[in-house]
């Protein structure tokens, strides 16, 4: 039967591997906004189609930040912002044509 190797020589290994060497890796940038608040708070707007797109926008752009992809985060990231400003603009319409319908209507 073979032996397995002692504990020191697989730290050993380990320290030696370049995969654990970070002395190299240059610093990450920043990572850009991906407005996962401004969408969350947008999805209690009632424009459902549109806040939820948001939603799906902000998650990308923090996956694709995750896989390396900076440019296409902070597109992303843009993306969410627009469509959450617009989901919340939305909603505030339905909000208001609700409330002047609702109170403008005689009830007998």
């Amino acid at each position: 039967m073979s032996q397995t190797p002692s504990n020191s020589e697989i730290k050993r290994a380990l320290e030696a591997s370049p995969e654990t060497n970070i002395d190299n890796e240059a610093p990450s940038a920043p990572r850009p906004p991906n407005f996962l608040i401004l969408t969350i708070f947008a999805c209690f707007c009632p424009a459902y189609p549109i806040n939820i797109v948001a939603f799906v926008f902000s998650i990308m752009a923090l996956n694709s930040y995750n896989q390396g992809d900076i440019d296409g985060s902070r597109r992303l990231g843009k993306n969410a912002m627009y469509v959450a400003i617009a989901s919340i603009i939305i909603g505030l319409l339905v909000i208001a044509a609700y409330c002047v319908v609702h109170f403008t209507t005689e009830t007998i």
